[in-house]
């Protein structure tokens, strides 16, 4: 890179010249003057925020080493400072005084270069980030000191009065990132040097420790990058006059240029008129565009198999080529593409491709009416013009498909295909141009215009590959808002070929659910590991009565029976016993990582769905027996206080804590229901939530099998946990009354649901634990039954939740 051409352009900026207004003088052509919007001063590059992010994970997973590292970090330092303690004295000394002297010298050094050269907005910037890392680090060192982790605070330390980041080498570091001192080798290499001498003289004087330096290394880094990102970084892309200059030297004499509007990758265009009537289309890439939509891409390259992923990071050279090459290729094969006419550098920060200019209008602009069978059928034959010569094109959309006057088809976009393709990608192509050919015309007639130009086999290819992660961004976009889209393209495929065999494809590494099961069963671990410290296993085993405690797993077993059979009370059609209860074990496995009301809910619908129920009769029959449930939870509480008698009524008196909750939750309601837009919005969900129930009650009334389910199954579920409670209190040696035991159950679950703990933690023991001891059972006996219950009802079914979970998936039931 020349660096020194580029401090060049960075002054120009800085002094404030307004490049696109200057005008470029060749000899024998006179002056062009460029047609384009201002070009910003100062901007943003995506890649100081992708060095700025890295370098924040590159600190945590330092910290993170060391803490788990504690032995082998000890172990360094002691080498480090054994080694740098045999140095002479009058080395260490010498090392101290140049060191310490250069790390302010360099910077100084640079700035007053900067300076004259007229780049002070440079020396600035530096200078901001210096300050930033200075009080960053001193803070951080305070915080370490006064209140850090002591194990971080050691290993930092060493155990000495010594700061845990140096507050010089921080900001010394953050200015000389901020400057891009990298970018110049000389100052480079004096800056390592400077940091290298007083490093070894801190070693030498056991000023610092080896973690020290490394983490100082990285929050200077950090806050250069940081720096860099917020203010901004002066524009070094080439004007339009660099442009036209570039063209001059590919043969070609421009007499007008003007800026048009930027290509869907956000590189800049330009329509240059010639000298000979001709007109050019003229792409530039940027340099600082090359990592734009980098998280983006990183994320679909880890999520997506090795022969579908894109190359995330190319360089300038690699992308120009990339896109000259499948320029000339599809020239070659016949395709019609706008010709590509030259490449060329442009500097060293962008580069150029000069297309001939053809006056078109994209796809996405066109009526749909205007899509008519011989359009069609023209971008078929586009595209199977390509794959004729195994060249892919990647991102066949409205927006890359274009019409001229004459209705002839164009593709543009050349730069994000591919050459030598193999099967799976030119199958993604018709994938993807199926489906965006079908949110225009409709499904038939992109099918039916595919098939006369490609054949019925060429489709029934295609067909495993009609998945959403397989589309662009704006078609996925389009297919969730039509979720009958892709359905209705298999079953018109289907037609064509129904005997042929499909091999499934998967173009995934892993599905986001498995990262959600994954990340679930990790948190439930540490939640079940988290409660198994707070209770003595030793004493609840040996002190309990374990023929009571068989009945009780026996009850806890027969709820999920009962809740199995109270949702198939709820659902017309008919559905499995056996896999229904599966379905309620799965959802107890979910209740680890979400709100007992939210987990059973979700897992029910999405069961019935897989089970061909429409997703609003699901939702409606979920809610049905939510419904009822909830109604029958209040008529048994009621019945069993009054069975239970007034006693008891003194003690259970709410607390303050829970008038106040009641009371907050009671405010936010009013002010839900008194601001408009959330009132509407409050009601919208809710009508949309549960306006299927009363049909779906009815249809249940109708048949007195499934009123016999619906009832006996919400009687049964409450009946079950009552009696594992019961027997829970007996194994303890309590006595108390059924009706008792009742009465705490009821109003705990009813406090758990409401709680956002996973499955209540927490609050239903707590609950439970209080209700049992106003039953007049001892603190110690409620306490180990409600441990017990608790054992039985939510931690035992984990494992067989979780296989169910595990198992329900691989048939595609959830």
């Amino acid at each position: 890179m020349d660096t020194e051409c580029e401090d060049r352009t960075e002054s120009l900026v800085v002094r404030g010249i307004k490049e696109q207004d200057l005008t470029l003088d060749t000899p024998g052509q006179g002056a062009v003057l460029v047609v384009e919007p201002l070009l910003p001063q100062r901007i943003r590059r995506p890649s100081d925020a992708l060095r700025f992010l890295l370098t924040l994970l590159s600190l945590a997973a330092v910290v993170l080493l060391a803490l788990a590292l504690q032995r082998t970090l000890n172990g360094l330092e002691t080498d480090v400072q054994a080694g740098t303690g045999r140095a002479p004295e009058v080395l260490s000394a010498a090392s101290g005084l140049l060191g310490g002297v250069a790390v302010l010298v360099v910077p100084v050094a640079f700035a007053v270069e900067r300076v004259f050269h007229r780049d002070g907005m440079r020396v600035t910037q530096g200078l901001i980030a210096a300050i930033l890392a200075l009080l960053i680090s001193y803070a951080i060192d305070e915080w370490l000191i006064l209140s850090g982790p002591a194990e971080l605070k050691q290993l930092l330390t060493g155990g000495r009065d010594v700061e845990p980041l140096n507050t010089v080498l921080t900001p010394a570091i953050a200015y000389a990132t901020a400057v891009r001192m990298s970018r110049r080798p000389q100052w480079r290499a004096l800056m390592w040097m400077a940091l290298g001498l007083d490093v070894f003289a801190l070693f030498t004087a056991t000023k610092v420790t080896a973690l020290g330096v490394i983490l100082t290394y990285l929050v200077g880094l950090a806050v250069g990058f940081g720096t860099l990102y917020g203010i901004g970084s002066a524009n070094t892309r080439p004007p339009g006059s660099a442009v036209l200059a570039a063209l001059r030297r590919l043969g070609f004499v421009p007499v007008s240029a003007r800026r048009v509007e930027d290509d869907s990758s956000g590189s800049r265009r330009y329509l240059v008129g010639l000298a000979d009537d001709r007109r050019l289309a003229v792409t530039v890439l940027d340099r600082d565009r090359q990592v734009a939509g980098i998280v983006y891409r990183l994320w679909r390259r880890f999520r997506l198999n090795t022969e579908t992923r894109r190359r995330a990071i190319r360089s300038l050279r690699a992308e120009l080529e990339r896109e000259a090459l499948m320029a000339y290729a599809a020239q070659a094969a016949g395709a019609r593409l706008p010709r590509l006419l030259g490449t060329s550098e442009v500097g060293t920060e962008a580069a150029l491709l000069a297309y001939e200019h053809v006056e078109t209008r994209p796809v996405g602009e066109l009526r749909d009416d205007e899509i008519d069978d011989r359009l069609l059928g023209q971008i078929w034959e586009q595209v199977r013009l390509l794959h004729a010569h195994r060249l892919a094109h990647r991102h066949l959309t409205g927006e890359t498909i274009h019409v001229d006057a004459d209705h002839r088809v164009f593709l543009g976009d050349a730069r994000s295909g591919e050459i030598a393709s193999g099967d799976l990608l030119l199958r993604l192509d018709i994938a993807q141009l199926l489906t965006y050919l079908g949110t225009r015309v409709g499904p038939a007639r992109a099918v039916s215009s595919a098939e006369a130009v490609l054949g019925a086999d060429t489709l029934a290819g295609a067909l495993p590959l009609l998945q959403l992660i397989a589309l662009s961004r704006e078609t996925r976009a389009a297919v969730r808002r039509d979720k009958d889209l892709l359905p209705s393209i298999r079953e018109q495929i289907v037609a064509l070929r129904p005997q042929v065999a499909v091999e499934e494809v998967r173009l995934e590494r892993f599905r986001p659910r498995t990262l959600v099961t994954i990340i679930a069963s990790a948190l439930a671990a540490y939640l079940l590991l988290s409660q198994l410290t707070r209770i003595n296993l030793v004493s609840v085993v040996t002190s309990a009565n374990w023929a009571w405690g068989g009945v009780a797993l026996v009850a806890a077993a027969l709820s999920y029976v009962a809740a199995a059979v109270m949702l198939r009370g709820f659902v017309p059609e008919p559905l499995p016993l056996g896999r229904t209860v599966l379905a309620q074990f799965a959802g107890s496995f979910v209740k680890l990582v979400a709100p007992a009301a939210v987990g059973g809910v979700a897992i029910n619908t999405r069961y019935l769905q897989k089970r061909g129920v429409p997703p609003g009769a699901a939702v409606a029959s979920v809610g049905a027996s939510q419904v009822v449930g909830l109604a029958s939870h209040i008529v048994l509480l009621l019945l069993f206080g009054y069975l239970t008698g007034t006693q008891a009524a003194p003690s259970l008196t709410p607390s303050r804590g829970l008038l106040v909750v009641l009371l907050c939750v009671a405010v936010v309601f009013l002010i839900v229901l008194a601001v408009r837009p959330l009132r509407r919005l409050l009601t919208t969900r809710v009508r949309a939530m549960f306006s299927g129930v009363i049909p779906r009650l009815l249809d249940v009334v109708q048949s007195p099998g499934k009123i016999a389910e619906a009832v006996g199954g919400t009687l049964l579920l409450t009946i079950t946990f009552v009696a594992c409670l019961t027997a829970c209190v007996h194994a303890f040696g309590g006595q108390v009354s059924i009706s008792a035991v009742a009465v705490a159950f009821l109003a705990g679950n009813a406090i758990g649901s409401a709680a956002p703990t996973p499955g209540g933690l927490g609050a239903v023991e707590l609950s439970l634990s209080v209700g049992l001891t106003v039953a007049g059972l001892p603190g110690t006996v409620a306490t180990s039954a409600v441990l017990l219950f608790r054992l039985m009802t939510f931690w035992l079914p984990v494992l067989p939740g979780w296989a169910s979970f595990t198992y329900l998936q691989r048939q595609n039931a959830l």
